[in-house]
């Protein structure tokens, strides 16, 4: 077999398409990223942050957090911050304008891998509010897909099988946590609480949780068998790698349409068009359908779109040196992968682990038990430095007797009569953490000090709250309950409108105080 026939083996021209929404729509999720720390990072982790950023930096070693803000002349400033988040922002939109694909075929490499270091040290020193499955993901898909190369030259086979592998170790190692993790998933009843009790609904959330029983057992059953069988179809002739895909992303638009997770869903499908090829997008369009073939071997129908036409028009097939480039760029991966894949069929499997620390070749997975009620932390404040604890007291607007009022965060739930928001891909990291803290981590430093920043008003807080219950007035007293909350059933929204209340979105019940009536203003 002569050079040739090998580098014609191994150009994927039936995926130019692919490239373009895997490349361009990780340039979209960078940039989200990029934005959500310009807003959120220096309240929550800058130089007068909940958990500074400046002091984390000095209590660890490069080895452990490293990051371009350790160094002598770019030590962590809020001013930096935004800097590199602007950057980052600037090299995003680029990516999005197809600028760097209009290069040579090395010029997507510097692009990502810039971005991928610039968010990485972001996430190095994010600590708490950074610890999300998505962010490792995010990192590590910004750090491979720019070897997908320029407009240049052809997608590379050996790139589209490594993308595969990931959507393996994304969705299979999610499908066996739920396996081993939790009972509920086991017995099919996981998606009976799911909707009610995940960390930040949206609109659609309660309608999916009100659905009947074999509705939920069948969204059950069906994620299992996606999850754990359609990640390897991935690897079959086509069509049927399309339609395997094409399961992993109708199911991860399930998600989108039912909760906020961030760019989890968006990655996990931007990923996913590694298996789908433009045939197949061609015969969805309404050409020819595709014929059976090994992915990305020389021959495959070409399709009938004109952009797939301009694509494929655009692209040549591989030159030696690219190909050499990405055949051991590929072999360090797959070596880099090894843990992760011993990880997938350990009976001790880890959730979200990197076993480097670049943080490539990890293990992904979420939501490997269950929880099956609902708590939500409710904030609030009064004026009155006199003001009783009513603290069975259910009144969402204020307490008569002590003028207690909620603080309102953005996306998670606290009036009972207001509808979840869609807020994914953007993230709400304050938000996230309530969820959290509801289940036990109020314990940690970043609660306590988030108190104390609601107590004296301070400014970058409230940027991340919703409307302020006092017009910018420090509270004279703090005080934290907590409430089980439940979906209001329709029956209970209809009486609610017959007797001319608000309809409910939630029913609260079970209060209790956490933090008692706390004095936190400094006169």
């Amino acid at each position: 077999m002569d050079i040739a026939t090998v580098l014609s083996f191994l150009s994927a021209e039936d995926y130019t398409i692919a490239r373009e929404v895997i490349q361009r729509g990780f340039g979209v999720l960078f940039f989200i990223a990029f934005l959500s720390a310009f807003n959120q990072f220096p309240a929550l982790l800058g130089e007068h942050g909940l958990t500074p950023a400046p002091r984390f930096i000095e209590l660890t070693t490069a080895k452990q957090a490293p990051t371009l803000f350790r160094w002598k002349h770019t030590r962590y400033t809020d001013r930096r911050l935004r800097v590199v988040c602007g950057v980052g922002m600037l090299l995003a939109v680029s990516v999005i304008a197809g600028l760097p694909q209009a290069g040579p075929a090395w010029t997507m490499i510097p692009v990502f891998w810039l971005m991928w270091w610039l968010y990485f040290s972001i996430v190095g020193i994010g600590q708490r509010f950074y610890g999300f499955g998505w962010e490792s993901l995010l990192l590590e898909a910004g750090f491979l897909v720019g070897f997908l190369g320029s407009h240049e030259v052809a997608p590379s086979l050996l790139m589209i099988l490594l993308l595969r592998f990931f959507v393996v170790r994304i969705e299979f190692g999610a499908g066996m946590i739920k396996m081993r993790g939790d009972s509920s998933w086991r017995d099919l009843s996981a998606m009976d609480y799911h909707h009610q009790t995940q960390p930040m609904p949206n609109p659609f959330s309660r309608r999916a949780h009100l659905m009947p029983r074999w509705w939920h057992r069948g969204e059950t059953l069906g994620s299992h068998i996606v999850q754990l069988s359609a990640p390897w179809l991935l690897f079959l002739p086509q069509p049927i790698a399309s339609f395997a895909a094409l399961a992993i992303i109708i199911t991860q638009l399930a998600l989108v349409i039912t909760g906020n997770y961030a760019w989890l869903n968006w990655a996990t499908i931007l990923l996913a068009f590694a298996g789908i090829s433009d045939s197949f997008l061609g015969w969805v369009l309404g050409g020819p359908w595709p014929g059976w073939g090994l992915s990305g071997l020389p021959g495959a129908e070409a399709v009938g779109s004109s952009a797939s036409t301009a694509a494929l028009a655009s692209s040549s097939a591989l030159p030696l040196w690219w190909a050499v480039v990405v055949a051991i760029f590929v072999v360090w991966q797959c070596v880099l992968n090894v843990p992760a894949l011993r990880n997938l069929f350990s009976l001790h499997q880890l959730m979200n682990a990197s076993f480097n620390r670049w943080g490539l070749g990890n293990a992904y997975g979420a939501f490997g038990s269950m929880t099956e009620s609902r708590d939500e932390i409710i904030i609030e404040g009064t004026l009155d430095p006199d003001a009783s604890d009513h603290a069975d007291a259910d009144d969402d607007v204020a307490d008569a007797d002590g003028g207690w009022r909620p603080y309102v965060f953005k996306g998670k739930p606290g009036d009972v009569s207001r509808r979840s928001p869609i807020v994914a891909p953007y993230h709400l990291r304050l938000d996230w953490l309530m969820w959290f803290a509801a289940l036990g981590d109020y314990r940690q430093s970043w609660f306590y000090a988030l108190l104390e920043r609601i107590g004296s008003c301070d400014p970058l807080i409230r940027k991340l709250l919703g409307p302020d219950p006092f017009d910018g007035q420090a509270p004279a007293l703090i005080r934290v309950r907590v409430f089980t909350y439940r979906y209001a059933t329709d029956e209970e929204r209809r009486q609610a409108a017959n007797e001319g209340q608000p309809r409910p979105w939630w029913v609260r019940s079970n209060s209790r105080t956490m933090v008692e009536p706390t004095a936190l203003r400094k006169d």
